[in-house]
């Protein structure tokens, strides 16, 4: 069964969000807009896969919670289990929305897994300060290793000062595993920032190197305009398996 025929038998949530901020309700088919804007041949050489993971119980039932409230907010359901089911649910989203619609699909997703009252108790607990930013960058590490793989606490300067208050993640699993970068663009790094800043009070500058497949996210740090970022510039891998497998355009 086609996306197409699951959505005419589904009603998404989103389609009441979209319709409250005015998106369109229908999903749009359409490339990743202000994202790629060089040729992929500049893309001269491919990560390869080299992580392996063996998720722990903590592990899966995050995943699979994180996975069913994407595909709830999608209205989009698959069969797989474990981090491909998370996998497919982002590739599903990215083929039948366009990206504005993504990152609401994400933001959206990420209110369904995470409590409100949560949410709210810690953004009046924690407000902006040395100690909540670096707090943040430490629970991290310890509980989303899961989603974006092997990761660290790092120091920087703030305020003209030191503050271990930056997460390197070594190798992003998510991009990794999709091998794209539009969906690491609308479907983590915007929507991530704009869930953490709005719903937790703290700004965070996501910067990912499409080169290594690392990433780091800066707790306290305001993300750059989108005219300014240079991720929103970079062209998609050339063995993109959005792409391969579906034929979509991954670059304007």
């Amino acid at each position: 069964m086609d996306a197409n025929n699951l959505l005419a038998q589904s009603r998404s949530p989103l389609s009441t969000l979209a319709h409250r901020r005015r998106y369109p309700c229908k999903p749009v088919r359409s490339p990743v807009l202000a994202v790629l804007t060089r040729p992929s041949e500049i893309v001269t050489k491919e990560a390869r896969k080299t992580n392996f993971y063996n998720d722990n119980w903590f592990d899966q039932i995050a995943i699979n919670h994180l996975s069913q409230s994407v595909q709830a907010a999608t209205g989009l359901r698959n069969n797989k289990s474990g981090y491909e089911s998370l996998v497919e649910a982002a590739r599903v989203a990215s083929q039948n929305f366009n990206p504005i619609q993504q990152r609401e699909v994400v933001i959206y997703a990420l209110e369904r897994a995470f409590p409100r009252a949560i949410l709210s108790l810690i953004k009046t607990l924690l407000p902006q300060s040395k100690l909540a930013r670096e707090y943040f960058a430490a629970f991290t590490t310890v509980f989303f290793a899961w989603l974006v793989g092997q990761c660290e606490v790092r120091e920087s300067e703030l305020n003209g000062r030191r503050e271990r208050n930056v997460v390197h993640i070594k190798k992003c699993r998510f991009l990794e595993e999709t091998n794209c970068v539009g969906m690491c663009i609308n479907l983590c790094k915007l929507p991530s920032q704009a869930f953490i800043k709005d719903s937790l009070g703290m700004p965070v500058n996501m910067v990912p190197n499409f080169d290594d497949m690392s990433c780091e996210m800066i707790f306290g740090q305001d993300s750059p305009a989108s005219t300014d970022d240079p991720a929103l510039k970079q062209p998609c891998y050339k063995q993109c398996k959005a792409k391969q497998k579906h034929s979509m355009k991954c670059s304007t």
